[in-house]
């Protein structure tokens, strides 16, 4: 429920929302559970009740003590049953009958929510939703060995999903790949990301930069899981060589944080069309992108297959400007875009030039409001995939 502008936090919110939207007369109750407090503006989310819970994970050393013991030895991740645990305290307090409908979102990478309904009686009647791939080297764009915790991690989630009465993916192809990696009987529907506006409020906007330049071109963002912006970078800094007046006719601005920040900023600290910023806070950066960008950069995961789909972009599409995306061979939104112009293959500097190039030249002579995903995010498209769920 965060509003820093996360995947997660856009997701769920827009989600609760636009649920709202759909079924105005449901009764909507929500438990929040979160590792830390901030100031997420949960009295402006359109639910009956909402009640945030802090679960402190940090195991005491007695635990982590015993989990080297347990782990070695026995094949019990000890650590982060006390974690899951500590969630199920509190899942166990909801009662769960006198819900027609339960949902249960993944949180961050380690899915403790999830896990920590494993074995509840509640998970027979949940809808389970997987906002990214679990365990974390099944994560696309990671480079990283597997350990053996991590199968016992994988069979702890298995023994989730045969539990589950429906389970979840805000991706196609990550609803697919679940389903696969769980070897499971269940069919694993596509729920993507949604956004809506009234769940956010956007009135701060003093941080926001002034446009310095007749086109901008802009990234908002982190920088992980393979996603490639030296390759956009060189490409457009070939395209200000090859063709002069893009020197004075653009710029390109970065908010962006992660990995190989100061390495950009070093590459790059004498052309003055690359600007290098601050990360904003969601509200500075939804208003920056709507009112100052031409063209708004989207970075998938790499560098040969993306089954994920990026939390911003459906906030990105009601802006009505161009989203540039950057794609491996596979991806999910090249399974969804309609336009392929607007998709550049992220391993060929040579094929983003190309294509990024002409996006420049039709954004410098056209503000024509463009719809890249027809209604692949509208509300009725929404109310589709939702009651597919909604009747198993």
């Amino acid at each position: 429920m965060r509003v820093s502008g996360t995947s997660a936090g856009l997701g769920r919110r827009s989600f609760l929302a636009k649920l709202r939207r759909i079924y105005p007369d449901a009764v909507i109750d929500v438990l929040y559970l979160s590792h830390f407090t901030s100031n997420d503006d949960l009295e402006s989310l359109p639910v009956d009740s909402i009640i945030r819970k802090i679960v402190d994970i940090t195991p005491p050393f007695h635990v982590k003590w015993l989990n080297r013991l347990s782990s070695r030895f026995f094949g019990v991740l000890y650590a982060e049953y006390y974690i899951h645990q500590k969630y199920a305290k509190h899942l166990k307090h909801i009662d769960y009958k006198t819900y027609d409908h339960i949902f249960i979102w993944s949180s961050g990478l380690n899915h403790e929510t999830i896990l920590g309904a494993r074995n509840l009686p509640i998970l027979k009647k949940s809808i389970v939703v997987f906002h990214d791939p679990y365990p974390y080297p099944w994560y696309k764009g990671v480079s990283t060995k597997i350990h053996r915790n991590d199968f016992l991690r994988l069979k702890m989630m298995i023994e989730v999903v045969q539990q589950a009465k429906v389970c979840c993916a805000t991706a196609y192809y990550m609803a697919k790949d679940l389903q696969y990696l769980y070897a499971s009987d269940k069919y694993f529907y596509s729920l993507p990301h949604q956004f809506a506006l009234e769940a956010f409020d956007v009135s701060k906007d003093s941080e926001v930069r002034k446009k310095e330049a007749k086109l901008q071109i802009s990234y908002h963002g982190a920088l992980m899981f393979g996603r490639n912006l030296f390759n956009v970078l060189e490409a457009y800094e070939k395209l200000l060589k090859e063709n002069p007046s893009l020197m004075v006719d653009t710029e390109f601005v970065l908010r962006t944080k992660g990995d190989n920040i100061e390495k950009i900023k070093e590459k790059y600290s004498e052309l003055d069309n690359i600007k290098v910023l601050e990360f904003l806070d969601f509200s500075n950066s939804f208003n920056e992108q709507s009112s100052q960008s031409d063209i708004n950069i989207v970075l998938e995961n790499g560098p040969h297959y993306a089954n994920t789909l990026g939390g911003k972009v459906p906030f990105l599409t009601t802006t009505g400007k161009p989203i540039f995306i950057v794609s491996p061979e596979r991806s999910e939104l090249k399974r969804i875009m309609k336009n392929k112009k607007y998709i550049a293959d992220m391993n060929n500097v040579e094929d983003i030039k190309l294509k990024l190039g002409e996006l420049i030249k039709e954004r410098l002579t056209t503000n024509e409001y463009i719809d890249q995903f027809g209604d692949y995010f509208n509300d009725e498209n929404f109310k589709m995939l939702l009651n597919k769920v909604l009747q198993e």
